[in-house]
């Protein structure tokens, strides 16, 4: 993907992709401070919300959490069933792109009538119905989006929620930014093999394997919204066990950092459903792959830029608007 090419820069959704890099590079670690403080008297976190506001930046932050065994427990779910919990000793973080997402508002509503104090929400815009009923509300750095995807505001939530978990763990992310500013600018702009896109032009389904960090979730679901292809997401290693079965020959399954004690179980069940497979890494794999620099613990933000960047050159290959989806929404269900 280059923006010196209108027939990427003709749409926002590239050019609010490409405007992610910025979006880390000004990224501001003090932004996060009300939640350390909140998870600091309380010691409990549930991160809600629905779709692209809760996959990648809710999973990402619980995975960083386990990973460095913080004394903070973490969860998350969907505000229907987030409400249907015992709450009183959360933090609760509702995050809405909109700040009109008729779930989250029910639930930040539910939680107020309680006289819950620590519940706060985190929008991209100011002055809407969510920072009305918060007791406090982050609006995001990164501006309102005009293509219905969301990208930039992706990553700027998981930014913010990622910093919380450092700033528990004792960690610094503030010297990191800027590489991994250049790191995804450089994933964005990757050259993506012909090959992959042709085999996804052609799948009925395209199958994303990998960890339960929402960086595959999340691609699952912008292959939805732009590409107009049906997908699935095989969380760890559930793609070795059972989705052969009604895999069609063809299909694309699209690895992002496969497991390599897995390598070969991988090419056995793959091959014997007949479909292709991508990976997505840090080094040359067994696959044809796409290589993507080193960011260490900020990998997941690389993986997805290289993601979105495949995704697009999908969706060219068949002439799609890529800011206007046939049927979803910008919000998908609106109080």
């Amino acid at each position: 993907m280059n923006l010196s090419d209108n027939k990427y820069a003709q749409f926002h959704l590239c050019q609010e992709m490409m405007e992610t890099v910025q979006t880390i590079s000004k990224f501001n670690p003090a932004d996060a401070d009300f939640i350390v403080e909140s998870a600091l008297r309380t010691g409990h976190i549930m991160f809600s919300g629905e779709g692209s506001s809760r996959i990648m930046p809710a999973k990402n932050a619980i995975r960083k959490a386990l990973r460095w065994g913080i004394p903070t427990v973490c969860h998350t779910d969907g505000s229907h069933q987030a409400g249907e919990y015992d709450l009183s000793k959360y933090t609760v973080l509702l995050d809405s792109n909109s700040g009109r997402t008729k779930e989250t508002l029910m639930l930040a509503n539910q939680l107020k009538a309680a006289g819950h104090k620590e519940y706060f929400g985190v929008t991209a815009n100011p002055g809407t119905p969510l920072e009305d009923v918060c007791i406090k509300t982050n609006v995001l750095k990164c501006g309102w989006e005009e293509a219905v995807a969301a990208t930039k505001s992706v990553v700027e939530q998981t930014l913010l929620f990622e910093t919380a978990i450092w700033k528990l763990a004792g960690k610094d992310i503030a010297p990191c930014l800027g590489d991994l500013a250049d790191k995804v600018k450089k994933a964005l702009e990757l050259p993506i093999p012909a090959d992959a896109v042709k085999w996804a032009h052609e799948a009925k389904t395209l199958y994303f394997a990998g960890l339960n960090d929402g960086v595959t979730e999340e691609l699952t679901l912008k292959t939805n919204e732009i590409t107009r292809r049906k997908s699935d997401f095989l969380e760890g290693t559930y793609a070795l066990h059972g989705p052969e079965e009604v895999m069609e020959d063809g299909d694309l399954v699209v690895v992002i950092n496969p497991i390599e004690s897995e390598y070969e179980k991988y090419k056995t069940v793959f091959g014997g459903a007949n479909v292709h497979v991508l990976a997505i890494d840090t080094k040359p794999t067994p696959f044809e792959t796409i290589v993507v620099p080193e960011a260490g613990d900020l990998q997941g933000y690389v993986f997805l830029a290289a993601g979105w960047n495949l995704l697009v050159e999908i969706a060219m290959v068949d002439g799609i608007n890529l800011d206007k989806p046939n049927r979803a929404r910008k919000v998908g269900n609106e109080m």
